[in-house]
């Protein structure tokens, strides 16, 4: 995800449980440019293992070759291939998922990419309202060569609205042979439980679930591994996550690249009295004043445990 999944991000996912983690989207045209602040969404540290970088473009010469030289540069476990995308910058582009509507160029895209590089190539596509065409889409990802698909169950129309339809990714399971991914309106253990039940996938993405909350992967871990639901001080959570990826951030260098304060409305969202802090923060990129502030915060309101994130009143 753009601004949101940098390196001390991911590697903050990474230590609560996250198996797989992924680059913020890269701009195939971009990395040929050699565009400072997209080569540094590239960054990967040597404990960061699985690790996928994310490419966008509309041009399937210019997406192979740049996975060829992000492959080279950075060395990536997986090159993942974004159809799926909503957002108007990337589509008017004819990116991200305005490619949905071209699914012979999906193909040449797959195609090119998996013969430039050596590493598995996977693709995330969005769904479109006919079905059956969407399962077309994703057996052209299989045949021309990718390794794995993940499936967001909104339209490109959505954007983030409404409720993310899972009938597709598991009809889509049932027809391919690689492994699917299910994405969408996965916040917690019990939804997560659900979306695995029912569609049969193989794995389970999340996004913006994870924003200002990287425990909730242990949080969904513990629950599918046993059946309990984590009591936590959300709090007291949050603003150690929060410290920790603000120490991650200076170890990376990564400080001018990040809106620190846009960073502190994710991690105070949903935390009783948060509000106060987001707008506290509103007219400062100071991180020792945001977390003083978090500080107050959570020494006003101690001991708000939440039960997998729903809080327990």
């Amino acid at each position: 995800m753009a601004d949101v999944t940098n390196p001390a991000f991911r590697m903050l996912c990474k230590k609560h449980g996250a198996a797989l983690t992924y680059s913020e989207m890269i701009s195939a045209d971009a990395v040929l440019h050699g565009n400072l602040r997209t080569t540094n969404r590239g960054l990967r540290c040597k404990e960061e293992k699985p690790f996928a970088i994310q490419i966008f473009g509309n041009s399937a010469d210019t997406i192979a070759t740049a996975a060829s030289m992000i492959e080279e540069r950075y060395s990536p476990d997986i090159i993942d291939l974004n159809f799926g995308c909503p957002a108007n910058v990337l589509v008017k582009d004819g990116s991200g998922s305005a490619l949905l509507n071209f699914p012979e160029k999906i193909r040449e895209i797959v195609s090119n990419v998996c013969g430039k590089v050596d590493v598995p190539v996977t693709a995330k596509v969005r769904v479109l309202y006919d079905i059956k065409k969407t399962i077309d889409i994703a057996r052209i990802v299989e045949e021309a060569g990718a390794s794995a698909i993940t499936v967001h169950g909104r339209t490109q129309a959505q954007q983030y609205a409404g409720k993310a339809e899972h009938e597709y990714a598991r009809n889509i399971k049932n027809e391919l042979s690689i492994p699917v991914i299910a994405n969408g309106d996965i916040v917690d253990g019990l939804s997560a439980k659900h979306v695995l039940e029912h569609t049969g996938c193989d794995a389970l993405m999340m996004g913006r679930a994870a924003m200002g909350n990287p425990h909730v992967f242990a949080e969904i871990t513990h629950f599918l591994h046993t059946g309990e639901q984590i009591h936590i001080d959300e709090c007291t959570q949050r603003l150690t996550d929060f410290k920790e990826y603000v120490r991650l951030l200076e170890l990376y260098g990564l400080e001018e690249y990040v809106d620190i304060r846009m960073h502190a409305r994710w991690f105070t969202r949903g935390i009783k009295g948060g509000r106060h802090v987001r707008q506290g923060v509103s007219g400062t990129q100071d991180k020792e004043a945001v977390i003083r502030l978090m500080e107050s915060l959570c020494a006003q309101f101690p001991d708000e445990a939440t039960n997998n994130g729903f809080r327990v009143n």
